[in-house]
């Protein structure tokens, strides 16, 4: 992502859905172990994003959403993670 943004604002050029299907990934960065400062470009793109209003809005209704959910507990890890491919 970092050398995709080296030379443009957004993922795809302009803003587009290619932004908003990787915001909230990305700004998982930290957790994933990451340091956002070894990638400027990235680190540029995910603050211009998470400016954006509708941006802001969207990620306060998901944390809002996530509140009170255990993620440890079985039954949601089985819903997350418990899943199977099923054949037609």
């Amino acid at each position: 992502m970092n050398l995709r943004l080296k030379d443009r604002e957004f993922i795809a050029g302009k803003y587009s859905i290619a932004d908003m299907a990787i915001v909230g990934w990305a700004n998982g960065w930290e957790r994933q172990g990451q340091d956002i400062n070894e990638f400027p470009h990235m680190k540029r793109w995910l603050e211009t994003v998470k400016a954006r209003p509708a941006v802001k809005r969207g990620m306060t209704l998901g944390l809002e959403l996530r509140q009170g959910i255990d993620m440890k507990d079985p039954k949601v890890q089985a819903v997350l993670f418990g899943q199977r491919a099923r054949s037609a």
